[in-house]
Parts: structure tokens; C-alpha cells; sequence
């Protein structure tokens, strides 16, 4: 295992993000329950859970191939809190707030990526 996930900047991020998304849902409907609400959460777990996967893989090619997965859940989170807003399920102030560090653990992911190809 090259990299500890645990010192890594993005995964400490992506975490505090898991928290965040858990807050902005505790006050949607209930019957979101298994909906959106589980939606959100999902995603956003599955965003420090892949990059602490990527790091235990053995090649540089398969932490590469996780860091795809966790960008591709961050799309998928950012869909949701669009949806979530257009349902007047969370204020704009939240959208934003959530978006912005959306787009900042996006960023510090490509970058990250992208100096794992290259030290390839």
C-alpha cells in the first residue's frame, strides 16, 4: 500500500462531506426514507469509501480505477442535491454550501489522479 488513505487531504475531506449529507437529510420527508435520503447517503459514503479502497489495492492502475469510482459518485451526489433543491427538500444556501465542497473534492480527486498516471 503506497498511500494511507488516513493522511490523505481528499479522503479527509470527502469524509466530513458524509456528515454534511447526513445532516442536510435528517430534515427531508419520511417518506424519503428509502428514497433520496438513502440515495445521497449512499453516495456520498461511497466517496471516502473508494478512495481508502484504491489506497489497500496493490497497482497504481487500480487506485486509479477507484478514484474514477468515488468521481463518479461525487456526479452522482451532485445530481441528488440538485434534485433535492428542485424538491424543496433542502434551502438554497445548503445547495450551495454542499456544491462548492462537492467541487473542491472533485478537483483535489482529478488532481490527485492525474499525479498517479503520471508517476506511472
Amino acid at each position: 500500500m503506497t498511500h494511507n488513505f488516513l493522511n490523505l487531504e481528499v479522503w479527509k475531506r470527502s469524509r466530513a462531506l458524509v456528515k454534511d449529507i447526513y445532516q442536510a437529510t435528517e430534515t427531508f420527508p419520511s417518506e424519503e426514507k428509502f428514497g433520496l435520503i438513502s440515495q445521497l447517503r449512499r453516495s456520498a459514503v461511497s466517496v471516502p469509501s473508494n478512495i481508502a479502497e484504491g489506497c489497500g489495492r496493490g497497482t497504481t492502475p487500480q487506485f486509479v480505477h477507484f478514484l474514477d469510482i468515488a468521481i463518479g459518485s461525487l456526479c452522482e451526489l451532485e445530481t441528488q442535491i440538485y434534485l433535492s433543491y428542485d424538491l424543496a427538500f433542502i434551502k438554497k444556501e445548503v445547495m450551495t454550501n454542499l456544491l462548492e465542497e462537492i467541487t473542491i473534492i472533485r478537483k483535489m480527486t482529478l488532481r490527485f489522479r492525474a499525479s498517479l498516471k503520471k508517476n506511472t
